[in-house]
């Protein structure tokens, strides 16, 4: 899930294919339904992405009572409206009367903790939860920011790599040399710094185990002369999210697992690595490589959608894409590496979906 900021954004507003009466308002790559006449291209607004929570006065006062996503209708989410999607929320709230929106877009200026407005945090199923200690030592994973929200993170024509973005949890694995341990955890632990208990029941460390990770991770930094190695996959099947693979993790051996990124410690510097240049063949399973070359954005979102590749079967549709470039770098438009990801309108849109983290 990417950072959530709420910021005055310049708008560019495009008819409505199918309603008279409405019009889509584009932030970056986003387009967000508004009523028609209520902004023009140029003027500046703020944009609630999705996953924002927002305090109950603001959906009153916004007109959205009722209609927002959650148990308390107030989360943002993606929707279709007279078959066009709809991804965030464009508006002008009366706690921002007087303020300079135009300059405030220019410097960046986060809007969140003034409107009360916060990120959603996924529910935690207690076969993903457990006994946790600290782990300093643990190599952490990043937020992945959509490419929707910075589509000039890469340049056209750039060598880029396009990978699978499969619907699991995420799960992280740090494997300390001097050691000889692992440790695990999973996304929402690992941001706060920390692992989970070793136990047989919990999900992650079931995966940890069921595919030797630890014995990969010793001879990757063996062979790399790391004194840590982060091993970042997905883990998937039925009884994980409502997307399955043909995996099943109720039973002993059906838990799915595919390795998406990969960091090492060598000489005191953390290093990110492409999985399939350092591991052997069959040495994990790696998620599915889509494609190989210059970065062009209608391959990327065209890539985005369709069926998941990752059974051999086309069991359902595809959550999206990540996209990374072919040669690490860092990107000042994030801040950070340049990574990003690129999501399936069916996916961001289909009925029954779970988000557990």
């Amino acid at each position: 899930m990417s950072t959530l900021r709420v910021t005055a954004e310049t708008l560019t507003v495009h008819d409505h294919p199918n309603a008279d009466a409405l019009e889509l308002a584009q932030v970056g790559l986003y387009r967000a339904v508004v009523a028609k006449g209520s902004y023009r291209t140029g003027d500046v607004a703020l944009y609630i992405p999705e996953q924002a929570v927002l305090p109950g006065p603001l959906v009153d006062e916004l007109g959205l009572t009722g209609r927002l996503a959650g148990k308390a209708s107030d989360r943002v989410k993606a929707v279709r409206l007279r078959g066009e999607l709809s991804q965030g929320i464009v508006c002008r709230p009366a706690a921002l009367d007087g303020v300079d929106l135009v300059r405030a877009a220019a410097e960046g200026t986060d809007f969140a903790e003034l409107l009360g407005i916060v990120k959603w945090a996924p529910p935690v199923p207690p076969t993903m939860s457990g006994d946790v200690e600290s782990a300093p030592d643990l190599l952490p994973w990043i937020e992945i920011e959509n490419l929707h929200r910075f589509p000039e993170v890469f340049a056209p024509g750039e060598p880029v790599v396009l990978t699978e973005k499969l619907h699991g949890t995420a799960c992280l694995v740090t494997y300390l040399a001097g050691e000889d341990r692992v440790l695990v955890s999973s996304k929402g632990f690992g941001a706060k710094g920390l692992a989970l208990k070793e136990d047989p029941r919990n999900l992650y460390w079931r995966a940890v185990l069921g595919h030797g990770l630890p014995a990969v991770a010793a001879r990757l930094a063996e062979r790399l002369g790391a004194r840590r190695v982060g091993l970042f996959g997905e883990v998937y099947g039925a009884g994980v999210q409502d997307l399955a693979y043909g995996a099943n993790a109720r039973v002993e051996d059906g838990l799915g697992f595919a390795l998406f990124d990969l960091s090492a410690e060598i000489d005191g510097q953390v290093r990110w690595l492409d999985p399939a240049e350092v591991l052997e063949p069959g040495e994990l399973p790696l998620v599915p490589r889509l494609y190989s070359g210059p970065y062009d954005l209608d391959t990327v979102l065209a890539l985005a959608s369709g069926r998941e590749t990752v059974s051999g079967r086309e069991l359902h549709l595809r959550e999206g894409v990540v996209i990374r470039p072919a040669v690490e770098r860092h990107s000042p438009v994030v801040g950070g590496r340049a990574i990003a990801k690129a999501v399936s309108p069916a996916y961001l849109t289909r009925k029954g979906g779970t988000e557990y983290e």
